[in-house]
């Protein structure tokens, strides 16, 4: 996903060690150094902490977007508002839950419930619709209301 090197970047230009990372999110330095190096996928509420913290966008992290920050973007991520918007992705690009599943391989069951707010979607499966569909991430978890779509 290319996330990891962003993120070593982003750590770097500020002179801090994955140690100082992993404090500030309560980490230990092996998690996080596993993060950086995309051993295992960051969650993407942990990945926003990051986003906050270095004050860029998660468009810029996941490399889809040069834009760094958005203007009148919000820290946190709605989990009500984040539903509602993959839902209106889906139906707009006229797929079905099960149809979204197959591309991301996972469960209709699963997409209903990123759908309702019952949860946060995961880490690659944002990333994978993003890439494919050339859309926001930050859009559709709420961040901002514009752009939706983007031109790289």
């Amino acid at each position: 996903m290319n996330y990891g090197e962003k993120l070593k970047e982003l750590r770097e230009e500020k002179g801090l060690k994955i140690y100082d990372i992993s404090r500030f999110l309560n980490f230990d330095k092996d998690t996080y150094g596993k993060y950086e190096r995309e051993y295992n996928t960051i969650p993407i509420i942990h990945l926003n902490t990051l986003c906050n913290y270095f004050n860029v966008s998660l468009d810029y992290i996941f490399n889809i977007s040069n834009i760094k920050q958005y203007q009148n973007y919000k820290e946190n991520i709605d989990l009500k508002i984040a539903g509602a918007r993959l839902k209106e992705f889906r139906k707009e690009n006229k797929l079905t839950q099960s149809g979204l599943g197959k591309i991301l391989g996972c469960s209709y069951g699963t997409i209903a419930g990123y759908e309702l707010g019952r949860y946060l979607i995961a880490t690659p499966f944002l990333y994978t619709i993003c890439k494919k569909y050339n859309i926001s991430a930050d859009y559709l978890l709420g961040k901002i209301d514009s752009p939706k779509y983007l031109n790289k």
